[in-house]
């Protein structure tokens, strides 16, 4: 809960509408009102403001919630695009406002943290925390030794300009692996296929950080709750949400 003045970024992801990074591109569009007039970056606010994204009022959520959900094939990771088929809000069709901490492309499948918790969403986002993101992949050619090899020591991706991290990499069938990494290029392991001649048939993310993907059906989710939610928050060096409630019921006899 947002208390006294605050960056208007912040404020925003404390709202749960999007990461800080993500706020400042809402306010440098234009699309971020403060009491009525247009927000400039940088600026201080409180709950005595009135807040304003894309003409809708605002204000810092509640309770915070955390969904591990399964996303399918053919469901785009974005809030609003008129151009999708269908949106990942569309499909999960959460009666509170929720945004995701990390995108999965439209033919990619799997695990997607779910929140309404804008400051979770930017330290599991943030680059430099390295927090772990692990892959099943399927390609279309039998998988060698060399490709292993090279994917893990890390791959100049030309298109993006970077080259990637080195990671970890698992053979589990003649055309399947297993890949870990700790960063989030644009079709990172798509590219990175590609590089040595190999196209992606299928792609699954089975879990972030601590969160598995286990046996979560598709186009299903569940709350993220108790030791494992403790668990996120703590490998963000936040504290949990339901810390206060464990403290209020641990009181003296």
């Amino acid at each position: 809960m947002v208390i006294g003045m605050t960056r208007l970024n912040k404020y925003l992801a404390e709202c749960g509408i999007c990461s800080r990074r993500e706020a400042d591109r809402l306010i440098d569009k234009g699309r971020v009102y403060v009491n009525g007039q247009k927000a400039s970056s940088g600026m201080q606010v409180g709950e005595q403001d009135t807040i304003e994204v894309n003409g809708k009022n605002v204000k810092p959520a509640s309770s915070k919630v955390v969904l591990a959900y399964n996303k399918p094939t053919g469901i785009t990771c974005t809030e609003k695009d008129r151009h999708a088929e269908k949106t990942i809000i569309e499909a999960i069709k959460y009666p509170i406002r929720l945004t995701y901490a990390g995108r999965l492309d439209k033919e990619s499948e799997g695990l997607i943290i779910m929140t309404n918790d804008g400051v979770l969403i930017q330290q599991m986002m943030r680059g430099a925390n390295r927090h772990e993101k692990e892959y099943v992949v399927k390609v279309d050619r039998e998988i060698t030794d060399a490709f292993l090899s090279g994917m893990a020591k890390g791959v100049y991706l030309r298109e993006l300009d970077e080259t990637t991290r080195p990671c970890t990499l698992e053979r589990v069938g003649k055309y399947t692996f297993r890949i870990i990494l700790t960063q989030g290029l644009n079709r990172q392991i798509r590219r990175m296929c590609e590089c040595f001649g190999y196209k992606v048939k299928q792609l699954t993310r089975i879990r972030v950080m601590n969160i598995c993907l286990g046996e979560l059906k598709k186009g299903e989710y569940r709350e993220i709750k108790g030791l494992e939610l403790r668990e996120l928050y703590d490998m963000c060096g936040m504290t949990s949400p339901d810390h206060n409630h464990r403290e209020a019921g641990n009181g003296s006899k």
